[in-house]
């Protein structure tokens, strides 16, 4: 592995870069991230050139090639911003777990989506494997980096989803943006109603329930950071879809908990991933549950709720 490894004692920004059309977007996305963290940046490339999986380049690149496509981002970085500490790792294997090793030293991970995402499925197999995988919280360029619109953060009232709730309020507070939680609920007095008069009765409490439950989940984060102004929105799942790619090209940043299931990673990586990017759409920052985020010290949760 080639490096320059840093100095500082601030857990660095890393960017996984590949020598596509696009990744001198992704680059200039973690240079920004970096310097708003006042952490350094770690530009890592994996060259292929000792891995035989399925996935090899054919014709295969030269470890001259991937020194060569480093020392090209990190003149490129320096430029944006000449103060920042800028490191390059080259390392030999698949890029997927490369860079997931990477990620448990790093505060932030920043990947772009795959170059050909109008005609393939999703995000490509590094983004998708990173969705899962990554130690750190996940930037996923889609193509877009708003400066305006609102922090868009997907909620669920678990315990496990504090690290998103922290990184949700901190981003919106650093980009002095409005935070826009979002939280998907389905209907359980009509898995048992056998009218529908019963089940058009029961939709308008389990609505309010819902968004109660969201209320007590957020007040605590609001009162951390009372600069963030905070609007709630409750959906029905069948929403979801719309809503998300209304966000994505209205929104600065979407933010979710990759959770026990995933469910709204496989949301924006999937089929719904296809057709969002579509048009360009902003960044997603995926949390994984056991990041120590730490804000979350300093917010009084209160007792655990159950809006999942």
């Amino acid at each position: 592995m080639l490096s320059a490894a840093s100095t500082s004692q601030t857990p660095s920004v890393v960017v996984g870069i590949d020598g596509s059309r696009t990744y001198g977007d992704t680059l200039d996305l973690a240079v920004v991230e970096a310097e708003r963290r006042h952490a350094p940046l770690l530009v890592v490339h994996a060259w292929p050139g000792r891995y035989s999986g399925r996935w090899a380049a054919n014709p295969m690149p030269t470890e001259q090639d991937g020194r060569h496509l480093l020392e090209i981002a990190e003149r490129r970085a320096r430029h944006r911003a000449p103060g920042l500490e800028v490191g390059t790792a080259l390392v030999a294997g698949g890029a997927a777990g490369a860079l997931a090793q990477q990620s448990a030293g790093a505060q932030l991970m920043v990947v772009g989506h795959r170059d050909d995402a109008l005609t393939r499925h999703g995000w490509g197999s590094t983004a998708a494997y990173l969705a899962h995988h990554c130690a750190c919280p996940l930037l996923v360029h889609r193509g877009a980096a708003p400066e305006r619109g609102p922090v868009v953060v997907a909620v669920s009232a678990r315990r496990s989803a504090t690290a998103t709730l922290a990184c949700a309020f901190e981003e919106a507070s650093l980009s002095m943006s409005r935070l826009v939680a979002v939280h998907v609920w389905t209907r359980p007095s009509a898995r048992n109603a056998a009218t529908r008069a019963a089940v058009s009765a029961g939709y308008a409490a389990d609505r309010a329930a819902a968004d109660r439950q969201l209320a007590e989940v957020m007040a605590g984060w609001a009162a951390t950071c009372p600069d963030v102004e905070v609007e709630r929105l409750v959906l029905h799942d069948l929403d979801v879809a719309y809503t998300l790619e209304r966000a994505s090209r209205r929104g600065r940043l979407l933010v979710a908990g990759i959770g026990r299931n995933g469910r709204f990673a496989e949301l924006l990586y999937g089929s719904l991933g296809l057709a969002m990017m579509r048009t360009v759409a902003c960044p997603v920052l995926l949390v994984p549950p056991q990041w120590q985020h730490p804000m979350i010290a300093r917010a009084p949760l209160g007792p655990p709720a159950t809006v999942d």
